[in-house]
């Protein structure tokens, strides 16, 4: 069986996401901690956490995970953002571990013209001095882009590069299928997913891949464009999803949707026909 589930909302307090999720008949979740749009985030107490842990072990949810919010970029050449980036990391590395989240996910970030190698080296100072500030188990998960100019990610060998600089320490992967697909890794037909993977573990080692975003793609292959569709109304379409869903490498690990929510489809729409996918062989 698959494990999916959606991103949720913390309104009202990080426990109700719990509430959310299991409404919604997810088998795991991923939340924002706190607001995604800005910088300050405010401190969790020791009841909201504990709250959270209790009614999760309660829940027979299988997994929480945390993404990072939308600023930080732990690539920025400018020294204002990236000390800000560094500080919201360390604080976020630190708020999974009172929640009891095991996975934090993360954007790369956008080098801003400065080159990937200079992007390279700041993300790879920002993660070091992070770890340093939240010395605990949480393990970021480096998410992959869709390539758009200066970002870094967009390939597995930018991935690599972070991970072999660091030497694997506490990190893992998330790779988002709209991302993957927009940069120009195939995954329509089953040939090239495996070409893909086949990809993915020359460089990093499919080890290292923890969890999947499973999002269809608005935009054409290649395009770089990074729109995020319900599942199998995009560009990957139905039978990409299935090659996905059923491939052994990857119908074990957790999966999060981050699809629309508009009038063809809500959340718990886009949670059936992935799982109706999955029921069905290729």
């Amino acid at each position: 069986m698959v494990r999916l589930g959606v991103h949720i909302s913390i309104a009202g307090g990080v426990d109700k996401a719990v509430d959310r999720a299991k409404a919604k008949e997810c088998d795991l979740f991923q939340i924002f901690s706190c607001n995604p749009r800005g910088w300050r985030s405010k401190p969790l107490s020791e009841d909201e956490a504990e709250r959270f842990i209790v009614k999760f072990k309660e829940s027979g949810l299988n997994l929480a995970v945390d993404h990072m919010p939308y600023l930080p970029n732990l690539a920025s050449p400018k020294e204002d953002v990236f000390a800000k980036s560094v500080e919201t990391l360390a604080t976020e590395l630190m708020r999974c571990q009172m929640l009891g989240i095991p996975y934090l996910v993360t954007h790369l970030g956008s080098h801003l013209g400065t080159g990937r190698e200079q992007g390279l080296r700041r993300i790879a100072s920002a993660l070091e001095t992070a770890f340093s500030s939240a010395e605990n188990d949480v393990v970021p998960l480096l998410e992959n882009t869709a390539g758009t100019k200066n970002s870094m990610g967009g390939s597995f060998q930018d991935i690599a590069a972070i991970i072999e600089s660091l030497g694997a320490r506490r990190l893992g992967v998330c790779l988002d299928t709209c991302h993957l697909f927009a940069a120009g890794y195939e995954l329509r037909t089953a040939g090239g997913l495996e070409t893909t993977l086949d990809q993915f573990e020359s460089s990093i080692g499919l080890q290292m891949l923890k969890l999947l975003h499973l999002n269809d793609c608005r935009g054409a292959f290649g395009s770089h464009l990074d729109r995020h569709e319900h599942v199998g109304l995009g560009q990957i379409g139905e039978q990409g999803f299935r090659n996905i869903l059923c491939h052994p490498a990857l119908k074990g690990l957790p999966m999060i949707l981050e699809t629309p929510v508009d009038l063809r489809r809500d959340d718990s729409g886009n949670l059936r026909m992935a799982r109706q996918l999955a029921s069905e062989t290729k």
